[in-house]
């Protein structure tokens, strides 16, 4: 484990780990959660995994389809010992956790999906939500795959611009 960092054993590392899936608002692939781990110099990938296991086999940490998430066993412990993480620790986390949280909350309003078609082509779904209700499904039908895949992307990373176009245009007096 590395010497600089306020992190200096696993039973930290648990206690980091469990307060960083106490607070992501769904459950996140092993990935995420070590990026987001990631906080301190006292971290490092393998007291990670290590400590990750250890709160997986003592049913802190559910493993389901590749995602991790926090038990109720694990929250409780996780609010008894967060206080045992330095400050500066928990403030990088929450830095962390915000951006992750928000682009987790973004990702789950933008949907996007390329299904081929029996006739051939390729039907391309775009759809966008608020936080209340759906404000657009769109389906559009390509040629090519590499089209579809295109439209998904381009979609996945301009959603409410997009969204905004379309409706300035159906607005637009000629």
């Amino acid at each position: 484990m590395s010497s600089f960092g306020f992190i200096s054993s696993n039973l930290e590392i648990k206690f980091l780990i469990l307060y960083i899936a106490a607070r992501v608002v769904e459950p996140v692939p092993f990935e995420t959660l070590q990026e987001l781990s990631m906080c301190d110099g006292g971290v490092d990938y393998f007291g990670f995994s290590e400590s990750l296991a250890d709160l997986v086999r003592t049913e802190h940490l559910t493993l389901a389809d590749g995602m991790y998430a926090i038990t109720d066993k694990g929250r409780r412990n996780s609010a008894v010992c967060e206080s045992s993480l330095p400050y500066s620790v928990r403030m990088e986390a929450e830095r962390k956790l915000a951006l992750c949280n928000e682009q987790l909350r973004r990702r789950a309003l933008v949907k996007t999906a390329v299904l081929p078609r029996d006739g051939g082509g390729y039907e391309v779904s775009l759809s966008l939500r608020d936080e209340l209700d759906e404000l657009m499904d769109l389906r559009l039908l390509v040629t090519r795959q590499d089209m579809a895949l295109e439209l998904q992307k381009r979609f996945r990373d301009r959603a409410e611009e997009l969204y905004a176009k379309i409706l300035a245009d159906l607005y637009e007096h000629d």
